[in-house]
């Protein structure tokens, strides 16, 4: 038995059977070296997904692991009860990154919890729990999170602690209007969104959760301005905006360094995880003070912002800004989504290329039509990590390929990692052409 098979028995025997895995024979990941990855045994693989967008400037990265070093080596924890110098210092400098005036910030673990917290300050602020999401959205997994998730593969409950309607979101490919050009799409959601601010709810919303771009739903790209235009709305009913930032923070959709400057508007909360700790534990919130203030009872993190994370946050955000990897995402990502645009020509199942930066989603269809290919997807996904190549997958039928790799990729891997992929669909599309797939 090898060492991937042993591990994955045993991870069955201990583990839910709802926690999902890659692959028909799951592996582990053992090391990493800039974009590269070892599983435990031996294999390396070229990574574009990069522990799903969360490692951001890449593996092994020295002054990032330097900073961890000397930080555990002086203290792990102090919860919040204590003044943590690392936490201030991180949370000065993303409060000047927001863009929100006056800033304040709360860490919490994880991407999840940060959405669940901006929940708990918009619902209190506002002293209402309807909340507005999208449609085809994913927050996180927590029993708030989840009610906010407007992806049924993602939605275990119908259960939930907030009144949650639904709008039309980025998702042209599939929507009824999606034939619409960009400012008519747009005028056709905006008038969704005010037709069920009518009819579905109370009129008195907390607030409205987006992803500027959806992350789990298959790198969804609205039109630029779209969220601009909805807020618009939203201001008329003094409903808050808050943007999620876990996957499109930090730089990576490359024209901007959040998601939400592609709309012309400053959110009322931005909600962050992944990317900033590059494998650290680290989320959290920033927002207008007035209402990062409004909670009256007394609150504590006994993990988030703690000095481990924040210290390898800071060094991992100053490499990221000494390095000036934006632009190196958008430059990269550019290169990168003009050949794979090329997938779309020469194979009928690529249905869809889309996004921006090195955040870039390939949906794949069955030929002649529109209907989801989720088995052309998972096939891919097996040859390009035989290739030598790890890919994420995702969308509302697991039907969309999501390349996401660290924003420190070279043209050259690009290059790489895109020669796998195109193999990999050719033999999909081959095998669909002999009829050996349905």
């Amino acid at each position: 038995m090898g060492v991937h098979q042993d591990l994955h028995t045993r991870h069955k025997q201990v583990l839910p059977s709802w926690l999902a895995l890659y692959y028909r024979q799951p592996i582990a990941l053992v090391g990493g070296d800039g974009r590269r990855v070892r599983d435990a045994e031996g294999t390396e693989y070229l990574d574009f997904f990069g522990g799903i967008l969360t490692t951001m400037t890449g593996y092994n990265v020295p002054e990032v692991v330097e900073a961890i070093q000397r930080q555990s080596e002086r203290i792990l924890h102090s919860s919040t009860l204590y003044l943590i110098e690392q936490q201030i210092e991180l949370a000065e400098k993303l409060a000047e990154l927001s863009g929100i005036p006056d800033a304040k910030v709360f860490f919490t673990n994880s991407g999840t919890e940060a959405n669940d917290a901006a929940m708990l300050l918009a619902t209190t602020y506002r002293r209402s729990n309807e909340v507005l999401a999208i449609r085809n959205s994913y927050h996180g997994r927590s029993f708030a999170a989840v009610s906010l998730t407007g992806n049924r593969s993602w939605s275990p409950s119908s259960l939930g602690p907030l009144n949650v309607t639904y709008v039309h979101g980025g998702y042209r490919y599939r929507s009824p209007f999606g034939h619409l050009l960009d400012e008519d799409y747009i005028a056709a959601c905006v008038d969704d969104l005010r037709d069920m601010l009518n009819v579905a709810t109370s009129g008195d919303v907390a607030c409205m959760i987006a992803e500027p771009i959806q992350g789990v739903g298959g790198f969804v790209v609205p039109p630029d301005g779209f969220f601009g235009a909805m807020k618009q709305e939203l201001d008329k009913h003094g409903i808050l905006f808050v943007s999620d930032e876990v996957q499109t923070g930090w730089g990576r959709t490359g024209e901007n360094f959040w998601g939400y400057q592609a709309h012309g508007i400053i959110p009322d909360l931005i909600t962050f995880a992944k990317g900033l700790g590059n494998g650290l534990a680290l989320g959290g919130v920033i927002g207008r003070p007035e209402i990062m203030d409004c909670l009256t009872a007394n609150s504590i993190s006994t993990f988030g912002g703690n000095p481990l994370s924040t210290a390898g946050a800071l060094a991992n955000l100053e490499y990221l800004l000494e390095h000036d990897l934006q632009t190196n995402s958008l430059k990269v990502g550019q290169h990168l989504r003009s050949r794979l645009d090329h997938l779309a020509e020469e194979y009928e199942i690529v249905g869809d290329v889309r996004g921006k930066g090195l955040m870039i989603g390939v949906e794949l269809v069955h030929p002649g039509g529109k209907d989801p290919y989720p088995e052309a997807a998972a096939m891919i996904m097996e040859e390009t990590r035989a290739g030598g190549l790890l890919i994420g997958k995702g969308g509302m039928f697991g039907n969309v390929l999501r390349i996401a790799p660290p924003l420190s990729l070279t043209e050259e891997e690009a290059d790489e990692g895109f020669e796998i992929l195109r193999g990999a669909v050719a033999t999909s599309a081959a095998d669909e052409e002999r009829g050996e797939r349905g």
